[in-house]
């Protein structure tokens, strides 16, 4: 491919905002969407989330297909067509089978899907989205560029929301992708657990790793402290992202800190919180699949700055544009 293939592959890519976009649509929104309208006890499926990513794929096709043939300048014709299809179709596909390798290796939620058959019926809607948005390429609708100013407002507030959901997204994930789990009681510490204000009996079967789980609305940044079996008031390690909505009709359970054992006997838990009458207990490790089960333990300063790579995206790209501008000499800005 030569040099202005290249070009008009660029100007033909969705572009930073076009990514944002397709982001939203595809991981938070499902998740959210979910979580708004279904009880709290029933499991996102795997294939209700992929849906959402089928469904904008002919938008997200007919647009690299409309730009496309706006950037090339192809007049109406059969090989147009074919070129402009194919161009967007493979763009897309590519777009498909990053959101597929999310819902399959870093959110795996519930069920189970045919992989190849998303695969195939994605490559349909984006020919047919592609088919499209060939014709209103080829029309002299005459399009205003974002000022610069505009693509630094945009990439901002697109930054600010993705900080704000981020910690959800991972947290709706992680709940979604936890197997059949109900916490196993050991012990705990306050009312429901045991009695309020004393440190609580723990009975651990073995060495290893436990978590502590916040009953109710009890804080999920609880400072407890395990003792017994040669430790000392050992910190228990707060989980940064608590993924919840454990538990079953009786009371739910939050995630909230994990502490390690060097053998099995019996231990003392003591809870420090803003409500005095909150109540922790004691459990095995939720079996979180997928990598989401690793990103609640990441800091909070990374995850927001994660969910702040698409809106910087569009400013980054804001800033390029201006120095392009700038390099020929200037030029008339179009607004709008």
């Amino acid at each position: 491919m030569g040099t202005s293939v290249w070009r008009a592959l660029e100007r033909a890519s969705p572009g930073p905002i076009g990514l944002a976009v397709w982001i939203a649509v595809t991981v938070p929104a499902p998740l959210l969407f979910f979580d708004a309208t279904h009880r709290w006890e029933e499991d996102q499926r795997v294939s209700t989330a992929l849906w959402w990513s089928l469904a904008a794929l002919p938008a997200l096709a007919g647009t690299v297909a409309a730009r496309w043939t706006r950037r090339t300048g192809r007049q109406r014709s059969g090989s147009g067509l074919l070129v402009a299809v194919a161009v967007a179709t493979l763009l897309s596909a590519a777009f498909l089978a990053v959101s597929m390798a999310v819902y399959r290796w870093v959110i795996p939620l519930a069920g189970t899907v045919d992989w190849w058959g998303v695969a195939v019926l994605g490559i349909a809607l984006a020919a047919g989205g592609a088919a499209i948005g060939y014709p209103i390429g080829l029309g002299r609708t005459r399009r205003g560029r974002l000022s610069d100013r505009h693509g630094y407002l945009i990439g901002a507030a697109v930054a600010i929301l993705g900080v704000l959901l981020a910690p959800v997204t991972i947290r709706l994930g992680a709940e979604g992708s936890t197997a059949s789990f109900d916490p196993t009681a050991y012990g705990g510490v306050g009312p429901y657990a045991d009695s309020a204000g004393e440190p609580g009996t723990l009975s651990l079967p073995a060495s290893g790793r436990y978590a502590i789980f916040a009953v109710g609305f009890a804080p999920e940044d609880p400072d407890c402290r395990v003792t017994g079996a040669g430790l000392t008031g050992r910190s228990a390690e707060l989980v940064a992202i608590p993924p919840g909505n454990y538990g079953g009709d009786a009371a739910s359970y939050a995630w909230v800190a994990s502490f390690d054992v060097p053998e099995p006997g019996t231990y003392a838990l003591s809870c420090s919180a803003s409500d005095p009458q909150a109540s922790y207990t004691v459990g095995e490790l939720p079996p979180i699949r997928g990598a989401v089960g690793g990103l609640i333990h990441w800091p909070s300063a990374t995850i927001w700055l994660l969910g702040a790579v698409p809106g910087l995206l569009i400013v980054a790209d804001a800033v390029r544009r201006r120095n392009r501008t700038a390099a020929r000499g200037g030029g008339k800005r179009v607004h709008g």
